[in-house]
């Protein structure tokens, strides 16, 4: 073989190795950066789960602390309301009270449930009358909530006496006697606030001594 010949070839074959050299390294970088990308991603896919779950955690946590203070909340830990929250569990109206919102609740005590006749109060709880139980739980609940000091304004703002629209529909009467709280209901019976303005998550509640009913 000539010198010539015999460079060409050389040429050649340093031609084809640094190209494969080079495609080889190119590839190399190719795997790296394809590998550095997936981790990055995984990275960003955990961190992002990470934080997904936290934001859950706190949400959950903020959820449980909103419904031990709601309404049903409140109720269920106070000793003189446990006949009511009996009552709410047989109608359903649990979730209701502790979900969010805003409600006004007139809330019945031991005592105020003791002095229905005895019959009457047999006769609601019975279960097929949970509708009838509803409609009377529904009575002493008011959209909105409203405060001590906003009740004693539109009773004075309407000459003693402030008619307001319970979620079941039908009107309650309010006046003051003295500087006492009374509610009248659809038959004519008051009831006085015993204890009021307890705060909730989703509203505000009046422990009453009477148990209010509509005429239907």
């Amino acid at each position: 073989m000539k010198i010539k010949d015999l460079k060409i070839v050389t040429i050649f074959l340093l031609t084809i190795f640094l190209t494969f050299t080079s495609c080889k390294d190119e590839q190399k970088e190719a795997d790296k950066a394809r590998v550095e990308a997936e981790r990055v991603e995984m990275e960003s896919a955990k961190k992002a789960e990470q934080e997904r779950l936290e934001r859950e955690a706190k949400e959950n946590a903020a959820k449980e602390e909103a419904r031990a203070n709601s309404i049903t909340g409140k109720a269920m830990k106070n000793e003189d309301l446990t006949t009511l929250v009996t009552a709410l569990q047989s109608a359903d109206l649990t979730n209701m009270l502790s979900e969010p919102g805003n409600y006004t609740v007139f809330a019945p005590s031991n005592h105020a449930f003791e002095k229905l006749p005895e019959k009457k109060r047999e006769e609601l709880m019975k279960p097929e009358n949970k509708q009838m139980l509803k409609e009377v739980l529904q009575y002493h609940v008011l959209p909105g909530k409203i405060s001590p000091e906003q009740l004693a304004d539109a009773i004075k703002n309407n000459k003693g006496s402030y008619k307001v629209k319970t979620v079941k529909g039908d009107e309650l009467t309010l006046m003051m006697d003295g500087d006492q709280y009374v509610i009248k209901d659809a038959t004519g019976k008051k009831a006085q606030v015993v204890l009021g303005n307890q705060p909730a998550s989703n509203g505000v509640v009046y422990v009453i001594d009477t148990v209010l009913m509509s005429k239907k």
